[in-house]
């Protein structure tokens, strides 16, 4: 606690994937995490949806993000875009972008 600044207060923060950009200034983070079954033990994929605030619009789909726990902004945002921890590759390029003779 001695690294804790007066006021400051320590927020969640989640790392997880884009699963959609599809409103304007949020993404939707789906977050997973393994844990071990209550009866038989045996690891499970456990998976949560998480509505973030991303002003800039910065974060693009099957981007990995950090997301920090904040101040209701809505219904169902309770989070913001810390920031992108890893670009998603892109697929679809087009033959103009590739400079190839159709």
């Amino acid at each position: 606690m001695a690294d804790k600044k007066k006021g400051e207060v320590r927020r969640n923060e989640k790392i997880g994937e884009v699963v959609s950009t599809k409103m304007a200034k949020t993404i939707v983070v789906e977050v997973t995490r393994r844990v071990p079954h209550p009866l038989y033990k045996r690891i499970i994929s456990r998976r949560s949806k998480f509505y973030a605030h991303d002003e800039d619009g910065q974060a693009r789909l099957g981007d990995v993000v950090r997301i920090i726990e904040s101040r209701p902004l809505s219904r169902l945002k309770r989070w913001t875009l810390g920031g992108v921890i890893r670009r998603a590759v892109v697929v679809g390029a087009q033959p103009k972008d590739l400079d190839v003779q159709v």
